[in-house]
């Protein structure tokens, strides 16, 4: 039992008060001295030997009622959660979040059991204590580490440590001769319940490696791990280099088919646009065709416009009903044959020129 500053015990264990030769007027109390919970995560969590509580304050029982609260203002609330955390992983860290969280200032204390203790009452562990300890002090909501953690907790640990409550799931854990290893932490109203975290456990994953052996084996191997580092005997170890090798070339296989598919997609994109940028050509070279030899095209109104200018051209200009004669008789004399007639033009251009040279000579008769 602690004993109160400046107070001596007695024979059956109660505190007796300071005489007033030591110590006149009331009694001075002493401040707590924990260890506050970790604020920077810049360093690990201590050790228990390293960091051991020295508080010598008294430490008055808490029920979970007050702990949540927030009581006692003057030093956070001890909280020690226990474990083998054999290839740490999601479920034991969200473990102690819920432990860490439990209460608003807490200190979470971590015992991790030995590999002796561990081996004697649950089995041969992946890894060993040290590298154990070593994962618990790197979680972020572990304020301390207790190496070679008791597999019972008894009053004297509880006492030493000044734990207030103890977190763990509900489940009787029935280990070491007793039913429920808890039972009389939960009898003492110290025991404070979190939920495990279903589909992960580290005997679900020591169960996926061996039931997946094979395929660590041969990934070990390729990685250059010995068949003696692996205790893999001659024959598995050639049997699985062998079906390295097959997978190696079944993944050439793979790259080759992956690539000579995007080589024909490629071949395939271009054709298209190849085929795409023909019809554009044709179309737009079917479409000047006819725009310049169709029946209504361009050429042919040139040359209907070339035609109207030649007819034109050869045709002589009709002299005026008034003009007056040359000394002939006023009858009627017949055209002279170089005259078209206006309702029979020149039927060619050959037939123009003969009636032009005609018209030449009749002009040097009459001079």
């Amino acid at each position: 039992m602690p004993v109160l500053a400046g107070g001596a015990e007695s024979e059956a264990g109660i505190p007796k008060a300071p005489s007033d030769e030591r110590r006149p007027g009331a009694m001075e109390e002493l401040e707590h001295t924990c260890p506050q919970p970790r604020l920077t995560l810049t360093a690990p969590a201590p050790f228990a030997d390293e960091t051991s509580c020295q508080c010598r304050a008294p430490h008055e029982k808490l029920t979970i009622a007050q702990a949540r609260l927030g009581t006692p203002v003057d030093r956070p609330v001890r909280v020690y959660a226990d474990g083998i955390f054999d290839l740490f992983h999601s479920g034991h860290a969200r473990a102690l979040m819920q432990a860490k969280t439990l209460f608003p200032n807490s200190y979470l204390l971590v015992g991790v059991c030995s590999d002796d203790l561990t081996h004697k009452f649950k089995g041969f562990t992946v890894m060993n204590e040290t590298e154990r300890y070593e994962a618990l002090r790197h979680c972020r909501y572990v304020d301390e580490v207790i190496r070679d953690a008791p597999w019972t907790l008894t009053p004297e640990f509880l006492e030493k440590h000044k734990i207030d409550f103890v977190a763990h799931d509900d489940i009787p854990y029935s280990s070491a001769g007793s039913d429920d290893v808890y039972k009389h932490i939960k009898e003492a109203g110290m025991f404070v319940p979190t939920q495990r975290t279903e589909g992960i456990s580290t005997s679900d994953i020591i169960t996926r490696i061996v039931r997946d052996y094979d395929v660590y084996a041969r990934r070990n191997l390729q990685r250059g791990y010995t068949a003696k580092e692996l205790n893999v005997s001659f024959i598995n170890e050639k049997k699985y280099r062998f079906q390295n090798q097959v997978d190696k070339m079944k993944e050439k296989v793979k790259n080759v088919e992956e690539k000579s598919k995007e080589f024909v997609n490629k071949v395939e994109e271009k054709s298209h646009d190849l085929i795409q940028k023909w019809e554009e050509k044709s179309r737009e070279f079917i479409g000047n065709f006819l725009e310049l030899f169709g029946p209504d095209g361009a050429l042919k109104q040139m040359f209907q416009e070339r035609s109207g200018r030649m007819l034109q051209a050869f045709s002589p200009r009709q002299s005026p009903t008034s003009s007056p004669t040359r000394g002939r008789s006023p009858s009627r004399s017949p055209s002279p044959p170089w005259v078209f007639n206006k309702a029979s033009p020149p039927s060619s251009p050959k037939a123009a020129s003969a009636s032009l040279s005609s018209m030449s000579e009749g002009d040097e008769d009459e001079k």
